[in-house]
């Protein structure tokens, strides 16, 4: 006795007609695929640039900046209480004691030299406030051997005060009262912002400028910076302190960087939207084409939702193509700017090189996008093909 051969399945069936549709338009299939490709390489490369950007940007500013920073209503003495508590916290890495003032910056001119004159936020930190800033090297040497009447400048402040290691600038703090400082050194965080603004000397030297034996507040480094918030609140909750965590003090520059990257994204996006009208139009003419054809497979039984698999099958099988390709050619992209860093000029975009960040949050939703994209493209001319009535066609 014979088995009855399965009919074969309508999903097997369309795919079938699929791939040999596919294979009469090779050179234009191509070169839709190819169009998916750049725009998918090109969202990749741009989000992943960004995203490196973003965050040298950010590792560049919490070089010379704390992660938290809990500053007294009023100005007093050291905590113990409050130390106590930083020290037992276990997402505390380290943290310092520090005063802080608004300070005049002035060099006299000399032989071959310019006067030079700005203003300075001033930091004075004793000599384990380099376990919390971090400064790069030499910064964070210089900043723990400090000695009284010493001070380090930003790289661009020196610059613009024209002073150097040795030479002496006159400091007119917030209170009116001068003094004459050693340059200790010059540090570089890569952050223009923080090297043509800040200077750091040792706590008793700027004490002794206040004539006073008080502190501002606490810097602290965190393990996860992330945690900065949440640490501020619980340590300020029943304490006469204000908490500053380094999102809140760099928060425009985190929303316009987010903002920059959703702007760089869209614009990009849009060329995977262009590349998708490619797809629409290759089944548009394939449709126009094999009319006839589509007509008499209606004619013999095939449903409108087979015809419908059909055409969205060769959507899919472009869309996935340009996306495989796009990935290729964007994680190519990335790996040549990993070894090779496009360069850039510091005193304007803060850093000297911009480095690549590949996420893979991003790399799920260009390709989640993109292969919703392509199949939407698809379904245009699928429901126009489930849409031919065999009889008007064949007539």
């Amino acid at each position: 006795m014979t088995v009855p051969a399965r009919p074969t399945s309508s999903m097997a069936l369309a795919w079938t007609l699929a791939r040999a549709h596919l294979r009469r338009r090779r050179t234009q299939n191509i070169l839709t695929v190819l169009g998916i490709a750049v725009g998918v390489m090109a969202l990749i490369a741009a989000l992943s640039l960004t995203n490196g950007f973003t965050a040298a940007l950010v590792d560049a500013t919490l070089r010379a900046s704390p992660h938290l920073s809990v500053t007294a209503f009023t100005p007093g003495a050291r905590d113990a209480d409050l130390e106590r508590a930083m020290r037992s916290d276990v997402r505390v890495q380290a943290f310092t004691p520090f005063l802080a003032d608004k300070g005049l910056l002035t060099t006299p001119a000399s032989t071959g030299r310019r006067a030079g004159v700005d203003f300075a936020t001033l930091f004075g930190v004793p000599a384990g406030g380099a376990r919390v800033l971090r400064l790069p090297p030499p910064g964070n040497v210089l900043l723990a051997s400090l000695k009284d009447g010493e001070v380090l400048l930003g790289s661009a402040l020196a610059r613009n005060v024209s002073a150097f290691t040795g030479d002496q600038v006159r400091l007119l703090g917030s209170t009116q009262r001068r003094t004459i400082l050693k340059v200790k050194g010059v540090f570089t965080t890569g952050n223009y912002l923080i090297d043509s603004a800040y200077a750091f000397t040792n706590l008793k030297t700027l004490q002794d400028l206040q004539s006073t034996s008080n502190i501002t507040g606490y810097q602290m480094r965190l393990h996860d910076p992330q945690q900065a918030v949440a640490l501020g609140d619980d340590l300020t909750r029943t304490r006469a302190y204000s908490s500053l965590p380094w999102q809140s003090l760099y928060g425009t520059l985190l929303e316009q960087l987010a903002l920059q990257k959703k702007v760089i994204g869209f614009v990009v996006f849009l060329i995977v939207i262009v590349a998708a009208f490619g797809i629409a139009n290759v089944l548009t003419l394939v449709v126009f084409e094999k009319t006839q054809e589509i007509a008499i497979l209606r004619a013999i039984g095939a449903t409108r939702g087979l015809i419908t698999r059909l055409f969205l099958l060769e959507g899919l099988a472009l869309g996935l193509g340009g996306l495989l390709v796009g990935n290729l050619l964007g994680l190519g992209i990335t790996t040549y700017f990993t070894v090779r860093p496009f360069q850039l000029p510091g005193d304007l975009y803060f850093i000297t090189s911009l480095p690549v960040e590949v996420r893979w949050s991003d790399l799920l939703a260009v390709n989640a996008i993109g292969l919703v994209t392509t199949l939407l493209a698809a379904l245009i001319p699928a429901r126009r093909a489930a849409n031919i009535e065999p009889a008007r066609i064949i007539r």
